[in-house]
């Protein structure tokens, strides 16, 4: 079994320490680095190249959204992958934090199991957008103006369909049954995808779907 390390970053002691409590009980994750604002977090990921990191959203100094954007703009650091940490309070944030290239979301009173398998499937390259945090993100996407649309100029219509339900937040299976493909099917246009609009993972099509008026609110 592959060891995972994973660095924690947030203003919070505590907070800390009770999520490298919880994360070190899997013997497959081992916690190799903490920081308590986003300068400190910054030299802690480029020190340690961690697989993943869990990055508070509002910290005083360099935020998590600003921390994100340092981190994943290092070419040194193209494996890490970051995993914000929310309240119900942060929507303002999240769309932005996708942007940034943030991997997906994860609330701070989420249970110990589900925080443990949300470093797993980051850090197995998949993006984590919970249900309750999805539709956040997607509502938070709609409000923003949309981009000229001839950023999918290259696209075929076939891979628009599976943007338009990536967009949705559909998994690879739904997006099968939906399209009457099979799952590999699906998964082998949604890293078509990836690599066509220069996306970092799936987190980033769900805001390429709305900025580009691919989808709209409401769009089920």
């Amino acid at each position: 079994m592959s060891e995972l390390r994973v660095v924690l970053v947030d203003d919070q002691h505590l907070i800390r320490t009770g999520l490298r409590a919880v994360l070190e009980r899997a013997p497959d994750i081992t916690v190799v680095g903490e920081a308590g604002d986003g300068f400190a977090a910054v030299n802690v990921v480029r020190d340690q190249h961690p697989d993943v990191v869990l990055m508070d959203v509002r910290m005083p100094g360099l935020d998590g959204i600003e921390a994100t954007r340092r981190i994943l703009a290092d070419p040194r650091l193209s494996r890490v992958h970051v995993v914000m940490l929310t309240t119900f309070d942060d929507d303002e944030y999240l769309f932005e934090a996708i942007r940034a290239g943030a991997a997906g979301f994860l609330l701070k009173d989420t249970t110990p199991d589900a925080l443990r398998e949300a470093v797993r499937t980051v850090a197995g390259g998949d993006a984590l957008l919970s249900p309750a945090v999805t539709r956040r993100v997607l509502d938070a996407a709609a409000r923003t103006p949309v981009e000229d649309a001839t950023r999918l100029a290259g696209l075929t219509e076939r891979e628009r369909d599976v943007l338009a339900q990536v967009g949705t937040g559909r998994t690879n299976a739904e997006i099968g049954a939906v399209l009457h493909l099979s799952p590999d099917t699906a998964r082998t246009y949604v890293s078509r995808l990836l690599t066509k609009l220069d996306a970092r993972d799936r987190a980033q099509l769900v805001v390429i779907a709305y900025e580009t008026g691919l989808i709209r609110p409401g769009t089920q």
